[in-house]
């Protein structure tokens, strides 16, 4: 019968740590980068809605990447704070 030293054990635990570690580095940018994405996406809606709503009374706010983000982070205040830039700059 093998016995299990003392090194082996913790050379184990210690690879098993780092595996961990790596692993929870490489995936916490990935959850973000799809956070980021699907907040660009619902502001883009919102901003399509508001678009559609808002040109009978000739309210435009233009549709890119930026206003997206941020309409998707901050929600109907970004809305709302881009409306507001829109007006005081037009």
């Amino acid at each position: 019968m093998q016995t299990l030293d003392f090194n082996s054990v913790l050379a184990f635990a210690f690879a098993a740590l780092l595996l961990y570690l790596i692993a929870r580095i490489l995936l916490v940018p990935f959850k973000l980068i799809i956070k980021l994405v699907i907040n660009a996406l619902i502001g883009g809606v919102l901003l399509i809605i508001f678009n559609l709503l808002g040109a009978p009374l000739g309210l435009h706010v233009g549709i890119n990447v930026i206003t997206a983000l941020v309409v998707g982070f901050l929600g109907i205040p970004g809305l709302i704070l881009l409306i507001l830039i829109q007006l005081i700059l037009g």
